[in-house]
């Protein structure tokens, strides 16, 4: 049978800080847990992300190499219809029955080698651009073996360290959220949030030698003094940590 929702208004602000300050020790085992990882989830995303963008270019320069090819093929035929052209006006020549239809033949041919010129010149064009084209993608390919070869490293690193992890960081997981369910939903709020601000992620913090834990700056005697009653929930007016004192730390230490 599932466990019957805990009335959060029926908890004593003891028990809430009692919840808090366990919340947060489990928290922290969790964020232990990713620095042990490290930055090897960010790094295999990176070389996802970067073998992602190599694809691409190499499938760009394919593409690009297809068209070229297909232009080649082009101004091939466009240089056989020109050279066609030329022996058609060439043999119209020899009929020719005035002067003006020969020179007006003339400019046809010398229209039509203007035509093969351009052709060549752009097939000749093509084909560097082709060679250009083919020395980029082997060096692309050269740089996709690598960076799969570092992926490759890298998950298996990441693979084995969340085998050694991961029933922990399940198990502590599990027992954050037994915790929270001791804990009103707008303190729960409030937690989260400090632990976001927090460059340690420590939102609860023990009161020492008459000062924050957290920030280190002075508590007011008066507020100590609260912290000590456990009547109601007390924050650092420096850095906003919630404050516990160490009879709090103490029972959770000993797992009452």
């Amino acid at each position: 049978m599932p466990n019957k929702p805990v009335d959060t208004e029926e908890i004593s602000v003891e028990r809430r800080l009692f919840a808090l300050y366990k919340l947060q020790q489990i928290d922290s085992q969790v964020d232990k847990i990713k620095i042990v990882r490290g930055e090897l989830p960010l790094e295999v995303q990176d070389l996802e992300d970067e073998i992602a963008g190599l694809e691409t270019r190499v499938a760009n320069f394919k593409q690009e190499i297809e068209n070229l090819n297909n232009e080649i093929v082009e101004r091939e035929n466009s240089k056989k219809d020109s050279e066609s052209l030329i022996k058609k006006y060439q043999d119209q020549q020899m009929n020719v029955r005035n002067n003006r239809e020969f020179d007006s033949l003339t400019k046809e041919i010398e229209f039509q080698n203007l035509e093969i010129q351009l052709a060549e010149k752009k097939i000749k064009e093509s084909k560097f651009r082709i060679e250009n084209l083919e020395t980029d993608i082997e060096e692309a390919d050269t740089r996709l073996k690598e960076r799969n070869a570092d992926l490759e490293a890298k998950r298996g690193e990441l693979t084995d360290i969340v085998a050694e992890t991961e029933k922990e960081e399940q198990d502590l997981k599990k027992q954050s959220k037994e915790n929270a369910q001791f804990i009103e939903d707008r303190l729960l709020t409030a937690y989260k949030r400090i632990r976001e601000n927090a460059r340690n992620g420590l939102a609860v913090v023990q009161v020492e030698r008459d000062a924050c834990g957290g920030c280190f700056n002075k508590i007011p005697p008066q507020h100590q003094l609260d912290i000590k009653m456990h009547k109601k929930i007390i924050v650092c007016e420096y850095c906003g940590r919630i404050l516990i004192d160490g009879d709090v730390a103490k029972s959770i230490r000993e797992g009452k």
